[in-house]
């Protein structure tokens, strides 16, 4: 897999404006037709567009079952990539860690290989990225109308971070050396969670019996909301009602929690919502720590767009200021969660489009 150094993007100096194409030299010369994929563990999303002077225009999109397929070029295959206008660079945003051009999902059955993609799509080259580095990527295409601030902050130029609880829990950098951002791919999500008061212990014990190693992504994802309101479920005694249950057999089982939370009609599901943002406020601090983000936290993947409007903000702020002599540095750290689900296609489509030389 051919690497392409020196990709950057510049800075609008507003706290709640990420990343701004400013400087056409980061990007390619030449106008061009780019795949650009975002393989989750839940779906993937490829996206066929024009680049044409520094901005991509969509030509097709589509969104597939990650698990129903037995690899990308399945998936790509049935996008009828065959059919369409010549493709001149493809980019994929994959959830997993990539060594030399290779990657096994994370979350998902199957590996990808960027060689075997070029060979077989007779290209000269597909690149792969960490998806965390596609959202981060992705950033450069946003508007404020695509964010909801849920912490302001100063307006203080600095490296920033991403963080997404979805199917899992990605976390990636943005690093700053003063007139541009670079992104860099982390597996942040899979370090241990750390218990802070006795009732977190008591969680901390029932995800170890269970998964033994008890990461930040097993409780901060959709089968971790599972997790968590079972346990308390199971504490509390409180029984599930038969519409309920058929509801949680029928649908997506951590939707139906936090929306109901989100209702008010359960007071297991409006616990376990609270145990959510309460944990990922901690994460979120501890990540503005390690990088010295001032310049954002910018919360992406599926799962906080849908909550955003009924979670408790004030609890969230609460738990992120809690790191003692180091308040004053998270005070100025703006917090934004990220609304627009095609992030990471944007960055894939704009990876793609760098190469077009």
């Amino acid at each position: 897999m051919k690497m392409i150094e020196g990709r950057s993007f510049p800075i609008l100096r507003n706290s709640l404006i990420p990343l701004a194409i400013g400087s056409r030299k980061n990007l390619g010369h030449k106008n061009g037709i780019v795949l650009a994929g975002d393989i989750g563990g839940t779906k993937t999303n490829l996206a066929l567009f024009e680049y044409k002077d520094g901005h991509l225009s969509p030509l097709k999109q589509n969104s597939y079952k990650t698990k129903d397929y037995n690899s990308l070029l399945e998936i790509i295959h049935e996008f009828e990539v065959k059919q369409m206008t010549p493709i001149d660079s493809m980019c994929f945003g994959v959830a997993g860690p990539i060594t030399n051009g290779k990657v096994y999902g994370t979350n998902f059955p199957w590996g990808i290989d960027a060689q075997e993609l070029t060979r077989e799509l007779h290209l000269r080259s597909v690149f792969l990225i960490n998806d965390m580095q596609a959202n981060a990527y992705g950033l450069a295409a946003l508007g404020e109308k695509d964010l909801d601030p849920l912490k302001y902050g100063s307006q203080i130029v600095g490296n920033a971070v991403i963080i997404s609880p979805g199917t899992g829990l990605g976390e990636a950098g943005l690093y700053w050396d003063g007139k541009a951002y670079h992104p860099f791919a982390s597996e942040g999500g899979h370090c241990d969670f750390s218990p802070r008061n006795d009732f977190d212990y008591e969680i901390w014990k029932y995800f170890q019996q269970k998964y033994g190693h008890v990461s930040w992504e097993r409780l901060l994802s959709g089968q971790g909301i599972r997790d968590t309101y079972q346990l308390i479920r199971n504490v509390s005694g409180e029984k599930e009602s038969d519409a309920f249950k058929a509801k949680m057999a029928k649908e997506d089982p951590a939707a139906v929690i936090t929306k109901t939370a989100i209702e008010g009609t359960d007071p297991v599901c409006m616990e376990t919502l609270d145990l959510f943002v309460r944990f990922l406020a901690i994460e979120t601090s501890q990540l503005a720590l390690k990088f010295k983000a001032t310049g954002g936290i910018f919360i992406g993947g599926g799962i906080m767009p849908k909550i955003i409007k009924g979670m408790n903000r004030e609890a969230f702020n609460d738990n992120f200021m809690q790191s003692g002599r180091l308040n004053s540095l998270l005070q100025m750290v703006p917090v934004n969660v990220i609304l627009n689900d095609n992030t990471a296609l944007l960055g894939a489509g704009y990876y793609a489009a760098m190469s077009l030389e």
